[in-house]
């Protein structure tokens, strides 16, 4: 028998409690191990719970507890998490994360640690919610070079900008409702600015070269600025409007890393994927294109994947899985150094100063539209185009780069 505690009993970890107990007789067969959840940390005791017997209060009767091998962490943060993660491992004990934060500022050392200690580290769950990324990236792509990995990674902004599309509603309509109906937060800071989708991007992009990519380098920006008014023009030209996590390699050292809304052809298979659901575009110098696709967070499709890898970790127990990703830092490029195009919306009047500005591009005007237009631009260095749009003042109602 395999001893398994789970630390949080919050949406994730009581979905990992549940998905362990309701599929009991599968999962045990392919552990080929009997698997147990014997505690439960939590700072709450919940009377009426049909585990409540299994929640403890301090983490040292884990720790001291020779039985238990592998740990769920589902606490969130990189605070508590990080120390009781790094304490486990220490002893040998296995840990299975759903923490992306976690993972994308302390993967490396953890990763370091278990393997010093011969126990996993493993967190398929920490992007992508149950869509299976990580083991791609780590076993089916080995003989890959990986050159790009283009991602929709936050289901939260995927339903906002997919309502705002099909409905032309505007940001702060959609936003609450989405609060209303559970897919965004209270405070929804880290989802609609980008910050979920910098942190897994920079994980998917530390596996696929095998060094560190800072997130707190990568240059992120969110949906806030998107109006009803960009997707009457996106659709008009065939467009529609993702959230991206991008990653590009200049060579075995330097990539281009950025989170920011793109403008992509309705043609492309990122551009189908709507609602909560999440996508992952990886290309490989072999392989060419694949992706993968499915449900990026939610309580059972998260916990799945974190059960996955403590089956992962049972089949290997006394055995380091190996996962490619070193502390020595990726070079990250000066985003404003690449080269791309742009849809600009400027305001009614403005088109000798625009088309001055950026030769050569491409007018659009909607009929029902009287109050501004839209404007294609050539290919140009970001840094150059910014510098442009900016001069031209209040002029700019609003911009969005092309993929």
């Amino acid at each position: 028998m395999i001893n398994v505690a789970v630390l949080g009993y919050g949406t994730v970890g009581s979905g990992v409690v549940e998905v362990i107990e309701k599929n009991k007789d599968m999962v045990n067969k392919k552990s080929a191990q009997e698997l147990e959840v014997k505690y439960i940390l939590d700072l709450r005791d919940f009377p009426g719970d049909p585990y409540e017997n299994k929640v403890i209060h301090d983490f040292n009767t884990i720790l001291q507890d020779d039985s238990v091998t592998i740990i769920c962490e589902t606490m969130g943060g990189v605070g508590a998490a990080y120390q009781f993660t790094k304490q486990a491992l220490e002893l040998g004990k296995s840990v299975c994360t759903s923490n992306k934060e976690l993972v994308a500022k302390h993967g490396p050392e953890l990763l370091q640690i278990a393997r010093e200690h011969n126990c996993n580290y493993l967190f398929e769950a920490s992007v992508g919610g149950g869509i299976p990324i990580i083991r791609p990236l780590n076993y089916s792509l080995t003989a890959e070079k990986i050159e790009a990995v283009n991602g929709i990674l936050n289901g939260t902004t995927n339903y906002i900008l997919s309502k705002m599309e099909k409905e032309g509603a505007d940001f702060d309509t959609v936003l609450k409702e989405a609060q209303d109906k559970g897919y965004a937060e209270r405070n929804p800071e880290a989802d609609v600015e980008g910050h979920d989708a910098c942190r897994k991007i920079a994980i998917l992009s530390s596996l696929m070269f095998g060094k560190n990519v800072d997130s707190e380098k990568v240059p992120t920006e969110g949906i806030t600025k998107i109006t009803a008014a960009d997707f009457e023009y996106a659709n008009a030209a065939e467009y529609t409007i993702k959230l991206l996590g991008r990653s590009r390699a200049i060579d075995d050292d330097t990539a281009e890393v950025m989170v920011a809304p793109f403008m992509l052809p309705k043609d492309h298979p990122l551009a189908m994927v709507y609602g909560v659901f999440n996508a992952v575009f990886v290309t490989g110098n072999m392989l060419g294109d694949s992706m993968y696709y499915g449900r990026g967070a939610g309580k059972l499709p998260t916990a799945s994947a974190v059960v996955s890898d403590v089956i992962d970790c049972a089949r290997h127990q006394g055995k380091v899985i190996m996962c490619f990703w070193d502390k020595e830092e990726v070079k990250l490029v000066d985003t404003r150094e690449s080269v791309r195009s742009f849809f600009i919306r400027a305001k009614a009047g403005a088109e000798g100063a625009v088309e001055a500005a950026f030769p050569g591009g491409r007018e659009l005007h909607l009929a029902d539209r009287k109050e501004d237009f839209g404007y294609f631009t050539q290919p140009m260095k970001e840094s150059e185009f910014l510098a442009k749009y900016e001069a031209l003042g209040e002029q700019m109602l609003g911009r969005i780069r092309l993929v």
